[in-house]
């Protein structure tokens, strides 16, 4: 497999048809839907567009990280029921259709086959299994969320994981009783560069630690999106270098340099 994993390629818009819709804990869900052309060019770190209806209400669609690809041409998609258009794709059954532009964005971009952490907190562990099945190096994965309903089935994906795997939940209810960067400390020394996703502050806290290791860290953002094309200019976050870049065309995927982390 090459060092780099990142691949530029158009966008295709397909309508694909659900496989499986899976209820993993009360307000999360995962999704997969048959998209063969999308599945193929896809790679880490990217996401799709997912329109939640064929009316106008929501009218705009939804991002989306790609959870995981499969050989038969199918995507897993990871969501949480946050608003109309979540809970609308929650009850989607098995053959209906969805309309998805994809896959958009920049993935992750290895260049090492050295040892890699992974670390997700909650709804950014998504991207991360995509990841780490790709990967053929070892890794070293860290996990958190707020519970054990809400982080038990998230690790299930991950058994096949070639490395070790960390668990950590707010109220200690499974693994380590605290926030997952505060794992991230005796991984350091281990590894060679580190891959996160998650809500900013927990984000924020791990590339600290690695500015301080002096360990490349790659950040991939979540932020809400329109159009995911570049074209409404509404995902910015502070640039480093000032003043904004656009998460769906710059990203999601950045070096944590790149960014500015105090706001």
């Amino acid at each position: 497999m090459p060092d780099c994993i990142e691949i530029k390629m158009p966008p295709f818009q397909q309508q694909s048809r659900i496989i499986a819709n899976e209820q993993l804990a009360a307000d999360v869900f995962r999704l997969t839907v048959h998209t063969r052309q999308i599945a193929a060019a896809a790679v880490p770190g990217q996401f799709v567009m997912v329109r939640a209806t064929e009316s106008l209400d929501p009218l705009l669609r939804r991002p989306f990280s790609i959870h995981s690809r499969h050989a038969d041409g199918t995507l897993s998609l990871l969501f949480k029921v946050v608003g109309k258009g979540t809970a609308l794709l929650a009850k989607a059954k098995v053959g209906d259709l969805l309309d998805l532009l994809g896959p958009l964005g920049n993935g992750f971009n290895l260049v090492s086959n050295q040892p890699v952490c992974l670390i997700g907190g909650g709804m950014g562990i998504a991207p991360l299994l995509f990841l780490s099945q790709e990967l053929r190096c070892p890794q070293h994965l860290l996990l958190g969320a707020r519970n054990q309903a809400e982080l038990a089935p998230l690790a299930e994906a991950f058994a096949a994981v070639n490395g070790t795997m960390q668990l950590a939940t707010d109220d200690g209810s499974l693994g380590h009783h605290g926030f997952v960067p505060e794992l991230l400390d005796t991984v350091l020394p281990q590894v060679s560069q580190v891959c996160t996703c998650g809500p900013w502050a927990m984000m924020r806290s791990v590339v600290s630690k690695c500015q301080a290791a002096n360990v490349p860290c790659q950040v991939s953002i979540e932020t809400h999106m329109a159009c995911g094309i570049g074209a409404c200019l509404g995902c910015t976050v502070p640039s480093a270098s000032g003043p904004y870049v656009h998460v769906c065309k710059d990203g999601p995927v950045f070096n944590a340099e790149e960014l500015q982390w105090q706001r």
